[in-house]
C-alpha cells in the first residue's frame, strides 16, 4: 500500500470517527453561537419535544430521538405535526394566553434543526400559516426616576456599572457574554484631558461586531468597578471580564460560597438579567405580576435600550443611532459612511439625556462654566 493510501485509509477513518460524534443535537447546537441564544431554543424546542411526546429530559436525548422519528416517518408526516403543533398555538394566540410573536419564536428552532440537520422540508407552505407578529411591543421605557432606584441599591457594586453601560451605550444583554476591559477606551476632551465619554467594541471578533460609546459617567462606574476588584487581590488585564462573579473576604465561609477576588468567573448574561430582576423587585420598582397580568410595564434588560434610543432620537441623526445600537441601516449603509470622529460629535450631543445621576450633570454644568470663564480671563489678559 502506497503512502497516499495509508494517509487516506487514516484520513477516511478519521472522518468516520468525527460523523460519529455528529449527533442531530450537536449540528443544531453548533449553529448558535451565543449562550443566550442557545438556552432561549433550547427552552422553546422543549415545548415541541413535549407536544410530540418526546421525552425532554435528558435535552439531547429528545432532540436525537426527534431526528429518528422524522426519518422512521418521514417529512410528510412530520409536516403535518408541525402544522397541527402551529394550528394549536394559533388558538392559544387568538384566546391571548400567547402573542403571535411568541408562536415565532417556537417556530425558529424547529426550523433550524431541521436545516442544520437537512431534513427539506416546504418552509414557505408551512409559514404561510403562522400570524404576523406585531412591528412594535407595547411596552416602555424605564423613567429616570426608576433607573435612580435601581442605583440606590446599596449592597451590590455591579448594579452601577451594568445599568449605567446599558442604558448610555444600548448595547442588547447578549453582549456581555464577549465583554472585556481591553473593549473599552475612554475618549478624553484635547484640552483638558478629561474623560467625555468612552469607545467599546461589542460582540467583538464575532460576524456582529461593531463600536458604539458610553457616558462619561459610565465609564467611570465601570472603572471604579475594575479598581474595586484590583484592590481586593484581582489582577485586570486586558482579557478580564467586564462583569464577575461576587466575593468576600471578611468571612470565609461567606467567601467560600461566592468565590475568591483573585478567582474571578464571569458573570454570564442571564445571571446579569436575574440580578437586575431581583433588584428591581427588592426597590419596589416593579412587582410580582399579579393574576391575569401577562407582562411588565417595562422589560427589564430590554428596558434600557429603549430609554438609549428614546433619548438619542432627540438630538441625534436616525441612521447614527442605529449604527450605534448595532442594526443595519439597508441599502444606505453603502453610501452613508460616518467617521468614528462624526459619530462620536453626534452622540455627544445626547449625553446630557442620557447622563443618570443629578449630581455627575451638575458637575459637567460647573466645569463648562468653569472652563468658560477661564476662556474669558486668558482673552482679557
Amino acid at each position: 500500500m502506497s503512502l497516499d493510501d495509508q494517509t487516506l485509509g487514516f484520513e477516511s477513518t478519521r472522518t468516520i470517527a468525527k460523523n460519529k460524534n455528529r449527533t442531530p443535537f450537536s449540528k443544531f447546537s453548533y449553529a448558535i453561537s451565543s449562550e443566550q441564544t442557545k438556552e432561549y431554543y433550547f427552552r422553546k424546542l422543549k415545548v415541541f419535544l413535549e407536544y410530540l411526546q418526546i421525552p425532554k429530559d435528558p435535552f439531547e436525548d429528545g432532540v436525537n430521538q426527534l431526528y429518528d422519528q422524522i426519518q422512521e416517518k418521514g417529512v410528510d408526516r412530520f409536516t403535518e405535526s408541525l402544522i397541527d403543533f402551529i394550528v394549536d398555538y394559533k388558538q392559544r394566540v387568538a384566546k391571548r394566553e400567547i402573542t403571535a410573536g411568541t408562536l415565532r419564536n417556537y417556530y425558529k428552532p424547529i426550523k433550524l434543526f431541521c436545516d442544520m440537520n437537512n431534513i427539506l422540508l416546504n418552509w414557505k407552505l408551512i409559514a404561510r400559516g403562522i400570524p404576523s407578529a406585531k412591528r412594535a411591543a407595547m411596552d416602555r421605557a424605564p423613567t429616570l426616576d426608576e433607573i435612580h432606584k435601581l442605583l440606590e441599591f446599596p449592597t451590590d457594586e455591579r448594579i452601577k456599572p451594568i445599568v449605567l453601560v446599558m442604558v448610555s451605550s444600548g448595547i442588547r444583554l447578549g453582549a456581555w457574554e464577549f465583554l472585556k476591559w481591553k473593549h473599552v477606551t475612554p475618549i478624553t476632551d484635547s484640552n483638558s484631558d478629561k474623560v467625555v465619554a468612552a469607545r467599546m467594541i461589542v460582540y467583538a471578533e464575532e460576524p456582529e461586531q461593531y463600536y458604539t460609546f458610553m457616558t462619561a459617567e459610565a465609564y467611570h462606574a465601570l472603572k471604579q468597578y475594575m479598581d474595586f476588584r484590583a484592590e481586593n487581590g484581582e489582577k485586570i488585564t486586558g482579557e478580564s471580564w467586564l462583569m464577575r462573579n461576587r466575593w468576600r473576604t471578611t468571612d470565609v465561609l461567606y467567601g467560600g460560597k461566592f468565590g475568591l477576588a483573585a478567582d474571578p468567573k464571569q458573570l454570564l448574561p442571564r445571571g446579569i438579567k436575574s440580578l437586575i430582576q431581583d433588584i428591581y423587585f427588592r426597590q419596589g420598582i416593579r412587582p410580582l405580576l399579579q393574576k391575569g397580568q401577562k407582562r411588565h410595564e417595562f422589560k427589564a434588560m430590554h428596558g434600557f435600550r429603549k430609554f438609549y434610543k428614546t433619548a438619542c432620537e432627540q438630538v441625534m441623526k436616525p441612521a447614527n443611532i442605529e449604527l450605534l445600537i448595532g442594526h443595519t441601516i439597508g441599502i444606505s449603509s453603502s453610501y452613508y459612511k460616518p467617521t468614528e470622529s462624526q459619530l462620536l460629535e453626534d452622540y455627544l450631543k445626547a449625553v446630557d439625556a442620557l447622563t443618570i445621576s443629578n449630581e455627575y450633570r451638575l458637575k459637567k454644568q460647573v466645569d463648562y462654566y468653569k472652563q468658560r470663564a477661564d476662556k474669558l480671563e486668558e482673552m482679557s489678559t
